[in-house]
C-alpha cells in the first residue's frame, strides 16, 4: 500500500471520553423503570452520551442480555459503544454486537470510594465516568452538606450533582452540566445545561451572570436551544423561576 496520503479517509489514535454504565442486576425491567425516574427528574441529562455497559460487578452465574440492555439505553438518548467484562464473562457477553473494550486507566470516581457519594438513582446500576486525566467528570456534594460550591470552570462532558443548592463561580461550557435538587447559582456564563429542583421542587430557582445555555430546566420544566432567547436576556445577568408551570426568565437588577 502506497505511503501517500489518502485523500478520502485516514485512521488516527484518538481517544475518547465515555461513560461506563455498570450494571449491577439482571432485571432490565427494573434498570428500565429506575433510567425512567432518573430522566424524567432531570430531561436533557442523558444528552446522546457515547456509553460502555458494564458487566463486571455481576457475579459468576449472572447473565444479563446484552442487546436487550443497549436497547434500552437507546431510548433513553445513550449510544452504547461496548461492552466491559471479566475474561470469564466473554463467553456469553461475544454474541452481541458490541465490541469489547479494554480499559488503560484506573476510574476515578466510584460509588463505593469514601469521596463519592451514590445517588439515590443507583439501586441497579451506576454510571461512572472515565475521564482521560487525574479529575472526574462527575462529582456527587456528600450527603451532610446543604450547599455544593464548585470554583472552577466546568468543561465539556462534565457533571456536578448537588442535592441542595448548587454555586458555581466558573464558565460552564458547552456541553457541561449542572444538576440541583436546590437552586443554581453561577456566576459566570452558562453555556452548557442547568436543571434545578429536579425532583420536583417547584420553588427552586436558576441565578447566572451571564444566560448562553443549552438547556435550562427546573422540576421538570424545561427549554432548549430550539427555542431562542430574546436579545434582552441572552448574555444577561437573569434569574429563572416557575410560574403556572411555565418558565420565568427575567433580568437580574444587580444594582
Amino acid at each position: 500500500m502506497s505511503a501517500k496520503k489518502s485523500l478520502f479517509f485516514e485512521l488516527r489514535s484518538g481517544t475518547i471520553d465515555m461513560l461506563l454504565f455498570v450494571v449491577k442486576t439482571t432485571n432490565l425491567a427494573e434498570i428500565r423503570a429506575e433510567l425512567s425516574r432518573r430522566f424524567d427528574a432531570t430531561p436533557g441529562f442523558f444528552s446522546n452520551d457515547v456509553v460502555a455497559i458494564d458487566v463486571r460487578q455481576l457475579s459468576s452465574n449472572q447473565h444479563v442480555l446484552i442487546a436487550e440492555m443497549a436497547e434500552i439505553l437507546r431510548e433513553f438518548k445513550m449510544y452504547p459503544a461496548g461492552i466491559v467484562a471479566n475474561e470469564e464473562q466473554r463467553s456469553w457477553a461475544q454474541f452481541n454486537a458490541l465490541p469489547f473494550i479494554k480499559l488503560h486507566e484506573r476510574l476515578v470516581l466510584r460509588s463505593d470510594e469514601p469521596e463519592a457519594v451514590a445517588p439515590p438513582w443507583t439501586q441497579s446500576f451506576d454510571i461512572i465516568a472515565q475521564p482521560q486525566n487525574a479529575s472526574a467528570d462527575r462529582t456527587e456534594q456528600s450527603s451532610n452538606t446543604t450547599t455544593l460550591v464548585i470554583d472552577k470552570p466546568l468543561r465539556s462532558g462534565q457533571q456536578i450533582y448537588a442535592k441542595g443548592d448548587l454555586v458555581i463561580l466558573g464558565l460552564v461550557s458547552h456541553g457541561a452540566e449542572v444538576i440541583a435538587e436546590g437552586n443554581i447559582h453561577i456566576y459566570a456564563p452558562l453555556r452548557g445545561r442547568a436543571l434545578a429542583g429536579v425532583y420536583g421542587n417547584y420553588s427552586a430557582r436558576i441565578f447566572c451572570t451571564c444566560l448562553e445555555p443549552e438547556l435550562i430546566s427546573i422540576a421538570g420544566i424545561y427549554r432548549t436551544t430550539e427555542m431562542p432567547l430574546s436579545p434582552d436576556l441572552l448574555g444577561m445577568s437573569v434569574q429563572i423561576r416557575l410560574a403556572d408551570e411555565k418558565l420565568i426568565i427575567e433580568p437580574l437588577r444587580l444594582t
